[in-house]
């Protein structure tokens, strides 16, 4: 997670050590100390910063002159002025050179953190707005191997993938949404590459958890917390440290719980069962959910503070009937990620399978066409993918074709080909199995007659006996 830079120049040193206290008790480290402002465009030169605090009264050169040289060579910086000079000229000045705020020593605490925030989130915005800006003008992935997980060729999903490049380092939560199965952990680790593949990915699934289940499964207990709380318990956050704590299925979470996720995202602190005093929470949330959370939200099922703070960055995952173009990509894969697992040569696809199923709605998505293909393939006894337990696994309760998916022209002949006679038989049993034995609606199917169709079934039965 990206980490903001601050550096405080000031020539006078107990102003620059109330400043950085002030800065680390509101949560800001990563602090560079400089009492001579000769060193200033050296030390911007040698590494990014993202907020300075700058006093106008220095010897060797003025507040006013590095100001206008920062903001000429780096206008990225954000510069707040903290000086001693309560004058308007002065501060019209500033802030016509550029300066984010101008405050007058002595400065109050709470003002200066709150500008100091306001700053680094003015910074921070600016920053994804580049990605953002960058990502969207290129087509070609930076990082493709976060993504080798997810196959597609499909452009709203490149397009997703440089939306996430673009966002990944900005320590945010990220809510992934979408059907059940289109592959939401899968774009959660990829988003924990980009970010922190050297820390913890820890997945866990939040629904139907209890309010007390979800306290001590995630923030952990102390010592006496409970009957039977012998020992204290890290909570998965604390395991997440440094790296992604990945909430699945969020929007089943109850109302007590959503409370307390709602402090960890805002506060950054959680509060272990029978503890005290809160712990810092150092790990990146996403959260995902295949639920309508703008509908939950309306209806008062799902709380709206917490939604708008999941939402600051939303990735939707199209379901895979509205992309067609990666069935036959996802199906080559899962073929050959089945045969190797079985140890067999991998069959062809017919064409005419892969027609077939375009037509299906696939309500399980990848994770259900990834099952389909794994079964045809375990039943496979040839060089080409048998489409029988295709029509098995696609049908109604009553065991009819799905009106949703023809499979009618996907006939595949065993090995050696049947006779023409034997092929005739074959394809008014076909008719019959899916009329459910209706002579009639199956004569309609063989364009024939339903007596000529009763005649052909009289004598197959003949031969049979």
């Amino acid at each position: 997670m990206y980490t903001p830079h601050v550096l405080i120049v000031d020539d006078e040193s107990a102003s620059i050590d109330s400043f950085e206290l002030i800065l680390m008790a509101g949560g800001v480290a990563n602090i560079t100390r400089c009492d001579d402002g000769r060193q200033v465009m050296s030390l911007l030169d040698e590494r990014p910063y993202d907020l300075m605090l700058l006093d106008l009264v220095m010897p060797h050169v003025t507040g006013e002159e590095l100001l206008e040289q920062i903001k000429e060579t780096y206008p990225n910086v954000e510069v707040v002025i903290i000086t001693g000079i309560d004058t308007v000229d002065s501060a019209v000045n500033c802030m016509r050179l550029g300066a984010f705020d101008y405050l007058v020593k002595p400065v109050d605490e709470t003002r200066l953190m709150s500008t100091v925030t306001r700053a680094l989130e003015m910074r921070r915005l600016k920053r994804e707005n580049s990605s953002l800006r960058s990502g969207f003008l290129s087509d070609a992935l930076d990082h493709p191997d976060a993504f080798a997980a997810m196959i597609t060729r499909d452009a709203r999903m490149l397009r997703m993938f440089r939306y996430v490049e673009a966002v990944a380092g900005s320590g945010q939560p990220v809510l992934i949404t979408g059907e059940s199965g289109t592959g939401k952990e899968l774009l959660a680790r990829a988003l924990h590459t980009l970010t922190s593949a050297e820390n913890p990915f820890v997945p866990v699934n939040v629904a139907g958890v209890d309010d007390t289940v979800f306290s001590d499964t995630l923030f952990g207990h102390i010592k006496g917390a409970f009957t039977g709380a012998q020992g204290a318990r890290a909570g998965l956050v604390d395991q997440a440290s440094g790296g992604c704590l990945f909430l699945d299925e969020i929007g089943d979470l109850s109302a007590a719980s959503q409370v307390k996720l709602l402090r960890l995202i805002q506060e950054r602190e959680y509060l272990p069962l029978g503890a005290d005093l809160p712990k810092p929470a150092e790990a990146r949330v996403i959260a995902a959910t295949h639920c309508d959370l703008e509908a939950a939200r309306d209806d008062g099922r799902f709380r709206a503070d917490l939604y708008y703070r999941l939402c600051i960055h939303h990735v939707h995952i199209p379901p895979l009937r509205e992309r067609p173009d990666d069935l036959p990509v996802l199906m080559e894969h899962f073929v050959r990620k089945a045969s190797t697992m079985l140890d067999r040569e991998p069959p062809s696809i017919p064409d005419r399978l892969i027609r077939g199923l375009a037509t299906y709605a696939f309500p399980g998505n990848v994770r259900e066409l990834e099952s389909m293909i794994f079964d045809a393939v375990s039943n496979c006894s040839g060089d080409v993918l048998p489409l029988a337990s295709f029509r098995e696994r696609i049908s109604t309760e009553n065991g009819s074709p799905r009106a949703d998916m023809d499979l009618s022209d996907c006939m595949v002949f065993p090995d050696p080909l049947p006779t023409l006679a034997q092929a005739s038989d074959m394809v008014v049993e076909e008719a019959m199995r899916r009329s459910g034995g209706k002579q009639t609606a199956a004569a309609r199917l063989l364009g024939i007659s339903q007596p000529a169709l009763s005649k052909r079934l009289k004598r197959m039965a003949a031969t049979d006996r």
